[in-house]
């Protein structure tokens, strides 16, 4: 594809996919929550790293390879759950699943993804993690709980920073909210995209209809122009407690983690409840504006926790010596969302194969850089200056 050939950082393929979406779905994907103070901040944390060149290693025979939960991945990423990859692409998610197991790292599928997880298991295969926002009938929690089971996900992930919706004040002016009632403000930068409106809403029109939410409870896929579709009131609750990570620690006999911890004492306490795996997140900025940078917040984190279980880091990687970074404050893998969605935006499965790769690359040269042959080489070792002043 033509405007992935002149893509060579995720940055140009965010500046792709600005162009390719109409301005409301692209600052859904885009944007954070009020200010973008923690969106900033996640960069602004990366960013302030800087790292010393190692001379004179031969490291002619390195590699991105790593283990995740005992079994090999490509690199130490994981595409984090995207709950909009459906509306960026015609079925996004199927096309950034089949691009994960082409690269030989795990997907993580949203519950508000458009393409049934039985769909993905049976035509992308790979590594899939599955991601849970809790309803508030928590049986409806458990029957998609069920699913994910029988249709063979090898882990499950808890959202547990969601407990209210985050303040996105520019899809209220965008027009942009579910259920999908387009403005005509909405409708007019709607045609001034047409490839997206003949490739995208078009394509679903003439083959499966228009999209819905699959992984819903069966009373709440409705499209995304129903009323169902918009009865976020219905998750993300603020009830949702430690007593419900016990009864999902019962029913899921595979890999367990929570997303969105970012204190000591709450990593401690998961510990005792038999959780896997930690993730540091703070939903990418799109929730508490005001939240710590996760990169700050990881180090103490993965230095109380330790080899009890895995800490992953989640929120503003955008290259690949972002990842370098992590792994030395103590991460085994991070998890990127937005990067891989505009990949996947300018060109499906190629497009986000294509972010996929660009981040490995950056990954690639940062361990040959700094002197790394394995990614369990990577220490604090490579940072220049004061790292700690980053833990605020």
């Amino acid at each position: 594809m033509a405007a992935l050939d002149d893509c060579y950082n995720i940055f140009d393929l965010r500046e792709a996919a600005k162009r390719r979406l109409p301005k409301g779905l692209f600052e859904f994907v885009d944007r954070a929550s009020e200010d973008h103070l923690a969106l900033a901040g996640n960069r602004s944390a990366f960013e302030d790293v800087r790292l010393r060149h190692r001379a004179l290693v031969d490291v002619s025979g390195r590699s991105t390879k790593t283990t995740l939960f005992g079994k090999p991945a490509a690199m130490p990423m994981a595409i984090a759950p995207t709950g909009a990859a459906g509306l960026c692409w015609y079925r996004g998610e199927l096309a950034l699943a089949k691009a994960a197991a082409a690269a030989g790292i795990p997907l993580t599928l949203s519950t508000a993804s458009m393409t049934a997880m039985e769909t993905i298991a049976d035509q992308a295969g790979g590594r899939l993690w599955f991601q849970l926002y809790v309803w508030k009938q928590r049986e409806l929690s458990y029957q998609i709980i069920e699913r994910a089971k029988a249709a063979g996900y090898e882990a499950l992930i808890v959202t547990v920073d969601s407990a209210v919706s985050g303040n996105r004040e520019y899809n209220s002016r965008n027009g942009f909210a579910l259920p999908f009632n387009p403005s005509a403000r909405f409708l007019m930068d709607v045609a001034q995209h047409p490839s997206w409106a003949l490739g995208v809403i078009g394509r679903y029109m003439t083959t499966i209809g228009m999209p819905k939410h699959e992984n819903y409870p069966a009373q709440f896929q409705g499209t995304i122009t129903s009323g169902m579709a918009g009865r976020r009131d219905e998750m993300r609750i603020d009830s949702l407690n430690w007593d419900d990570i016990a009864k999902f620690r019962d029913m899921w006999p595979g890999i367990l983690m929570l997303k969105g911890v970012n204190r000591v004492d709450d990593a401690l306490k998961a510990l005792t409840y038999g959780v896997d795996g930690i993730i540091v997140s703070n939903h990418g900025g799109r929730n508490m504006d005001s939240a710590a940078a996760t990169l700050a917040v990881l180090p103490e984190i993965a230095e109380a926790v330790g080899d009890k279980c895995t800490i992953i880091l989640d929120s503003g990687i955008r290259r690949g010596s972002d990842i370098v970074k992590a792994m030395a404050l103590g991460a085994k893998a991070v998890l990127t969302g937005r990067a891989t969605l505009y990949g996947t935006a300018v060109g499906g499965q190629e497009g986000a194969a294509k972010a996929i790769g660009i981040v490995k690359t950056e990954m690639d040269k940062t361990m040959a850089y700094t002197g790394m042959n394995t990614v369990d080489e990577i220490s604090t070792d490579i940072f220049f200056g004061d790292w700690r002043r980053n833990r605020g």
